[in-house]
């Protein structure tokens, strides 16, 4: 098996408690960055393990960070927006391995040369904050944030802040909106954010699990990093696995291993003996999957889930045995981003409303045959049309459903309807 990485709570008891996290090398890479390396050097073993950002994009995280602009101040904002069905990874982290995840957030910090950071959770997350900001008063206490930090002229302080539980908070820029206190909708770029981000300044964004990696890189090299995963995607993975499965739950494993290892060797396979039907390896943000043996085993890495069709995401597997209508998950879907969509943009606003309001009959039983291709239309229509990724998953989800199960579209129109 895996050694934890990551969810290092499952085998350091009460590693949630300061004086354990410090017994198990805890802010050990964080007091030598700051007083023996350079940001720069920060950054550089950080690009050279090749971690891959984890909230979605699978972006190479030293190299972002080395995008930062030379304007001063600059900022870090932490994605805590834990917004996507099917995702449930940062929440445990948060809960049970917090100060692993929060000096990852000070060690971005350092290497961005910001002195203040933003740790923005969805508003649900209310109990969670609460109790990040009860640590980040005990590592003020006990000298790992604040002025002057290791005798050195480097001073760090960190800072929660809830959003309102909007799924659009999890786009960079509408999270920064939302920071500086106004909607939260998605900016035009460029300018990127990481050259006028929050507060008009350079500013790193980087997701919970992705910054949870950096303490390990940073304390034992790049080398050690790689030892999991593949080439192109290196380390091990949080695979959040939901659905209609066994065992659900959070699985850390290399990137790269196969859905059918996750599946059926960690998951204990699909209840009641059910055949599997779909997967949807991003949440509700990429396209469903047929379960055929080509995807089942296909690996679990940034460059292998495209070539199927469909991406990784944020790893939010989500399993549909033999029992579920197509036609009825991606209705749920398109609920949902109908209703989380912010409407600045009017290809998302009106798309995400008339797939919605197609669905509906077909839900009714009251859809023809052409709504199949009329929805299939409106869905094409949304791509690449929207200041952010809401749009595309919307319409993505939608199309991808109908390419790879039409017949249970077609089931649903007219007298077929079941």
């Amino acid at each position: 098996m895996t050694e934890y990485r990551l969810l290092r709570h499952r085998v350091i008891d009460d590693i949630g408690q300061l004086d354990v996290y410090l017994e198990n090398g805890g802010f050990q890479a964080f007091e030598q960055a700051v007083r023996d390396k350079t940001p720069d050097e920060v950054i550089q073993v950080v690009k050279d393990s090749g971690l891959r950002g984890r909230g979605g994009a699978g972006f190479p995280t030293g190299l972002k960070w080395s995008f930062l602009g030379e304007s001063t101040p600059r900022y870090v904002a932490v994605n805590a927006d834990e917004s996507e069905p099917g995702t449930f990874k940062d929440r445990e982290i948060m809960e049970h391995n917090p100060y692993q995840f929060l000096e990852g957030v000070a060690l971005c910090a350092y290497a961005a040369r910001a002195n203040v950071a933003y740790i923005y959770s969805r508003g649900e997350f209310w109990d969670i904050s609460a109790q990040l900001d009860e640590r980040i008063a005990i590592l003020r206490e006990r000298g790992y944030l604040g002025e002057n930090l290791f005798g050195t002229d480097y001073s760090l302080d960190l800072r929660t802040h809830l959003g309102a539980g909007a799924y659009i908070c999890g786009e960079e820029s509408a999270l920064l909106e939302s920071l500086e206190g106004k909607l939260g909708m998605p900016r035009l770029r460029p300018p990127f954010p990481t050259v006028r981000g929050l507060f008009d300044r350079p500013t790193v964004i980087n997701n919970v699990e992705t910054l949870t990696n950096v303490p390990g890189i940073v304390a034992n090299g790049s080398d050690w990093y790689r030892e999991f995963g593949t080439e192109k995607s290196p380390g091990t993975k949080v695979f959040c696995l939901s659905g209609k499965i066994n065992k659900p739950g959070n699985y850390e494993l290399p990137l790269g291993t196969p859905f059918r290892e996750l599946i059926y060797e960690h998951g204990g396979g699909i209840p009641d003996g059910k055949q599997i039907k779909a997967i949807l390896p991003a949440g509700a943000s990429a396209p469903i999957l047929k379960a055929t043996d080509e995807v089942l085993d296909t690996p679990m890495d940034y460059e292998s889930v495209p070539k199927v069709g469909s991406q990784l995401g944020s790893a939010s597997v989500i399993i549909l045995d033999e029992t579920v209508d197509i036609a009825w998950a991606e209705y749920k879907i398109t609920r949902f981003f109908q209703h989380e969509s912010c409407g600045k943009c009017t290809p998302c606003r009106e798309g995400t409303y008339w797939m919605r309001n197609i669905l509906d009959r077909f839900e009714a039983g009251q859809a023809a045959a052409s709504d199949i291709q009329l929805l299939d239309d409106v869905a094409q229509g949304i791509q690449g049309k929207c200041l952010c990724a809401l749009g595309e998953f919307a319409g993505g989800a939608v199309a991808g459903g109908i390419a790879n199960f039409r017949s249970d579209f077609e089931k649903r129109t007219g007298n077929g309807h079941e």
